[in-house]
C-alpha cells in the first residue's frame, strides 16, 4: 500500500500567457529572408560558428540593438546583414495569431478570469505587437522582460509577475511553448502548462478547474 500524500493542485484564479508562438505567432526567419533571401537566412539559422537565438535573448534581457548589432558586424562580419536584416524587417517576423489561442483567451475573460502576458521581448520591439495584436488588450497588464532587465526561464521575473497580479503563485496558471521555461515557473510555484496548440491548452486548463 502506497502512503504517500497525494498532492492536489488549486483551481487557478489567474492566468499568464507567454506571447510568441503561444498567442502570436512569431517566425524570425521571415524577418531575415525579408532582408538577405530565403536560403540565406536559412543559412543563418543553422549557423555553427553563430546561435541566433542566444544572440537575440540578450536583447530580450534588457540588451539594445544597436549594442547587438555592433558586436556582430565585430565578431561575426560575415552575418552582420543577416542579424540586421532581422532588425529592420522584425515586423515580417509577427505572422498573426496563434490559431484558437485569442478565443482561448476571450472565453476566459468573458468567464471572468483575469489574465497577464509574460514575454521574453525586446523593449524597443515589443511596441510592434500591441499595435498589430487585439488580443493582447485582453490582458490586464503584460510583464515585457527587456524593460524589466530580466528574461524566462530566470526566477526573478516570474517572482515579479506574481507580484504584478496580485495572487498567489500557487493560484496561477502559466502557459509556454518552452519546457524549461514552465519548469522554471513551476519552481516558482505556478501551475505549468506546456503549450502545444490552442485546443490542447484548453483541455489542460480544463483539467485544472478553469471554466473554459
Amino acid at each position: 500500500m502506497n502512503d504517500e500524500p497525494v498532492q492536489t493542485r488549486t483551481t487557478p484564479r489567474g492566468v499568464v500567457w507567454d506571447l510568441g508562438n503561444v498567442l502570436i505567432d512569431w517566425q524570425p526567419a521571415r524577418a531575415i529572408a525579408s532582408g538577405v533571401g530565403v536560403d540565406e537566412a536559412a543559412r543563418f539559422l543553422a549557423a555553427e560558428d553563430f546561435d541566433f537565438m542566444a544572440w537575440n535573448h540578450v536583447q530580450d534581457a534588457g540588451g539594445t540593438w544597436a549594442d547587438a548589432l555592433t558586436a556582430v558586424a565585430e565578431s561575426h562580419p560575415h552575418w552582420r546583414d543577416h542579424a540586421a536584416a532581422y532588425h529592420r524587417h522584425f515586423v515580417d517576423s509577427l505572422v498573426g495569431e496563434v490559431p484558437g489561442s485569442a478565443d482561448l483567451v476571450r472565453d476566459l475573460r468573458a468567464a471572468g478570469v483575469p489574465q497577464w502576458g509574460l514575454t521574453n521581448w525586446s523593449t524597443e520591439l515589443y511596441p510592434h505587437a500591441p499595435e498589430r495584436y487585439a488580443v493582447l488588450a485582453e490582458l490586464e497588464d503584460v510583464v515585457v522582460s527587456g524593460r524589466e532587465q530580466v528574461a524566462k526561464p530566470e526566477r526573478r521575473i516570474f517572482d515579479l509577475t506574481v507580484e504584478r497580479t496580485g495572487l498567489p503563485a500557487s493560484s496561477l496558471a502559466f502557459l509556454d511553448d518552452r519546457a524549461d521555461n514552465v519548469a522554471a515557473a513551476e519552481a516558482a510555484g505556478l501551475q505549468g502548462v506546456v503549450f502545444r496548440d490552442a485546443e490542447q491548452a484548453r483541455q489542460e486548463l480544463r483539467r485544472l478547474g478553469l471554466p473554459v
